[in-house]
């Protein structure tokens, strides 16, 4: 389980300086705003689940909360996006699932983003499970300690010791194929 396994196509320095390129023209005034990050990231404002799973990305990078993204905070989610190692990417999962930044994540909580990644990815996989199923699954083999809850440590093992586990927690859905194939599409 390496960490490009989930990736089919490596962005090169040149590709990194389109998309900040596109940024500067797209967003003159310095802030990339959530309308915005959906039409570069082709999302339509009809799919409520790829509407709810980009505004939890948005939210995820924008680190100071002010509701907009600057030049700093896309190109450090580009490089986490496109090119972070696993670790990161995990942490990053981790962060995005953990709704009230409490540290832990609950049953509520993981089951919010499965029911989301379930309508975009995973029907269209060989998983035949419900979201609770999934969500029952994932706390049997990640929560060691049986509290009802998974600690960063518990979801970092859990996803690196469980092939299954990993491709559901990493929350990716080929990120580099999808930011290029969208970029292509902006005039």
């Amino acid at each position: 389980m390496g960490q490009d396994e989930s990736r089919t196509e490596e962005l090169d320095s040149s590709q990194i300086q389109e998309l900040c390129l596109l940024f500067m023209k797209e967003c003159p005034s310095g802030a990339l705003h959530l309308h915005e990050f959906k039409r570069i990231f082709g999302v339509q404002s009809t799919s409520v689940e790829e509407s709810l799973y980009i505004e939890t990305i948005f939210h995820s990078f924008d680190t100071n909360k002010d509701n907009a993204l600057d030049f700093l905070e896309y190109v450090a989610a580009l490089h986490l996006l496109l090119r972070g190692n696993l670790e990161d990417r995990l942490k990053w999962s981790f962060k995005m699932y953990d709704k009230d930044g409490n540290g832990k994540l609950d049953r509520q909580e993981v089951k919010r983003l499965i029911k989301i990644i379930h309508k975009i990815k995973l029907q269209r996989s060989d998983i035949n499970m419900t979201p609770s199923e999934i969500c029952d699954r994932i706390f049997e083999l990640v929560d060691n300690n049986n509290d009802g809850q998974i600690s960063l440590s518990e979801f970092m093992e859990g996803a690196q010791k469980d092939e299954w586990v990993m491709n559901l927690l990493k929350l990716d859905v080929n990120a580099t194929s999808w930011v290029l194939h969208n970029c292509e599409k902006l005039p």
